[in-house]
């Protein structure tokens, strides 16, 4: 699960507290799309506290939960097998007009 936070100090407190309880808490910095300025960045903690845990914290440290992105192949880290993918790079002789 992820919260979402625009100050550091609240993402960090939110960390240390997961991880004083014995959860796994990351911090990184989530840029938003459109955002040209890394300093308007929010701040996300990923972790593996039960969502209703998350939501305390959140309402706490003035944050907001973000569910993270489902994988494109659902139960899947990669492609499924039998996709017939290249391995490599198609040659094709005089595509530039040369022989």
């Amino acid at each position: 699960m992820r919260a979402m936070f625009y100050d550091r100090a609240d993402a960090g407190g939110a960390a240390l507290w997961l991880e004083e309880e014995g959860y796994v808490a990351e911090i990184w910095r989530d840029p938003l799309a459109g955002e040209d300025d890394d300093e308007d960045h929010p701040w996300a903690v990923d972790t593996s506290a039960p969502p209703e845990v998350v939501e305390a914290l959140v309402e706490r440290y003035d944050g907001w939960l973000d569910e993270a992105p489902e994988p494109e192949w659902p139960g899947q880290d990669r492609p499924p097998e039998g996709l017939d993918l290249p391995d490599g790079p198609r040659r094709i002789k005089g595509h530039f007009g040369g022989a």
